[in-house]
């Protein structure tokens, strides 16, 4: 058998695995594998996330910053619009025009929903790392959300205008979703492969010095996990856009069930997973100025205590490293970055100065004062 450009490739037909396992259904119940396998995980997370539901209740209180509880609903957003889809697939009738309407609508709806994220992530951490208010957190997520308001309205319009041929099942007489064509799917899949790398690059060129440029390892490993994913994507795209070959629709298939499935997963792990762990989440960023309130026999006033809330933020929490504030070294071969003495004597937890520990500023013979601690 020969593909359709006269290749050796067999061509995609409906027999194909590939493409069967995007429309077969359960013992003709209209529950479809495909809807099946993207549910379980999503049902899966869905559980982690009401077991921990408490728990991370109490850290959200903990903090008067709104960026873990806007990385939070994001989160919460994407698993149940995900599981409302895969349901709803299940009981709609595809082969009828409006059963393959409602089912395309809410692909797009779910691609909205994780593409707002990704590029709210990436913003947070390039442009806004360093301002944790509401008014900059609205911003970025009206501004994420038109630009991928925009996307979907294109996807969803190619996807129901000009259905592409390869996901139309003959025998069934209807069009499963095509993500809005091969030609769409390669050139979006290939510009955000190609802005994912390029942040990549970032550390590097010499514009870091004047970006607040995320330091952690976390944030790079997520990025470099989506640039990989596009990349196969929009070569699985290609195949299937220029080649009609099978192994072109196995990789998208794949591809798609990554990014449907461990997507939000990973969102969860990389930014929220370290908050949600510690014991004291707050801690860190509780030491404010107190500037109009009088001071009891026990406290010690530190000195510059009044700047120590503008040294460590929540949104740094989630992109910083958690012992340093960003350094053009980091990335460079040997590179350390110091930290701030005073800063390093105001992460220690207000308990362990209540305990009679000494917190001591300085290295011993750097003349810094060295405080002993009441016990109270």
């Amino acid at each position: 058998m020969y593909g359709t450009n006269g290749s050796d490739f067999p061509p995609v037909t409906e027999d194909t695995f590939c493409k069967y396992v995007l429309y077969y259904e359960i013992n003709n119940s209209r529950v479809r594998i495909w809807d099946l396998i993207i549910l379980i995980p999503n049902a899966l997370f869905v559980l982690f996330l009401v077991v921990r539901f408490n728990k991370a209740q109490l850290k959200l209180r903990a903090t008067s910053s709104p960026i873990f509880l806007t990385f939070y609903t994001l989160v919460w957003g994407n698993v149940i619009i995900s599981l409302v889809r895969c349901a709803v697939s299940m009981t709609v009738n595809a082969s009828v025009p409006l059963g393959g309407l409602v089912d395309k609508v809410l692909w797009v709806m779910v691609r909205f929903f994780l593409l707002a994220t990704e590029m709210s992530v990436v913003i947070f951490g390039l442009a806004f790392g360093h301002l944790d208010s509401r008014s900059s957190i609205r911003y970025v997520l009206l501004a994420t959300s038109l630009l991928s308001l925009a996307f979907t309205v294109s996807q969803g319009t190619l996807e129901i205008v000009m259905p592409d041929d390869m996901f139309h099942v003959d025998t069934r007489d209807y069009d499963l979703f095509g993500h809005g064509g091969m030609l769409f799917w390669f050139t979006s899949s290939l510009v955000f492969a190609l802005i994912y790398f390029l942040i990549l690059l970032l550390p590097w060129i010499p514009l870091r010095e004047y970006l607040a440029l995320p330091t952690k390892l976390s944030f790079y490993i997520y990025v470099l996990l989506l640039a990989l994913l596009d990349t196969t994507q929009a070569v699985g795209a290609g195949l299937l856009a220029w080649g009609n070959m099978q192994s072109g629709l196995c990789v998208v298939d794949v591809t798609t069930w990554l990014y449907f499935s461990l997507y939000t997963p990973l969102v969860y792990h990389t930014f929220l997973s370290e908050f949600f762990s510690v014991s004291q989440p707050s801690i860190m960023f509780s030491y404010k100025a107190q500037m109009d309130e009088p001071m009891d026999e026990d406290q010690v006033s530190l000195p510059h205590q009044q700047s120590f809330s503008s040294l460590k933020t929540d949104s740094d929490y989630i992109y910083q490293q958690s012992n340093s504030v960003y350094d053009s070294t980091l990335f460079e071969a040997g590179g350390t970055t110091p930290m701030n003495p005073v800063y390093s004597a105001s992460l220690q937890s207000p308990d362990s100065i209540a305990s009679g520990q000494s917190i001591e500023i300085g290295g011993p013979n750097s003349g810094f004062l060295t405080q002993n601690m009441p016990s109270t």
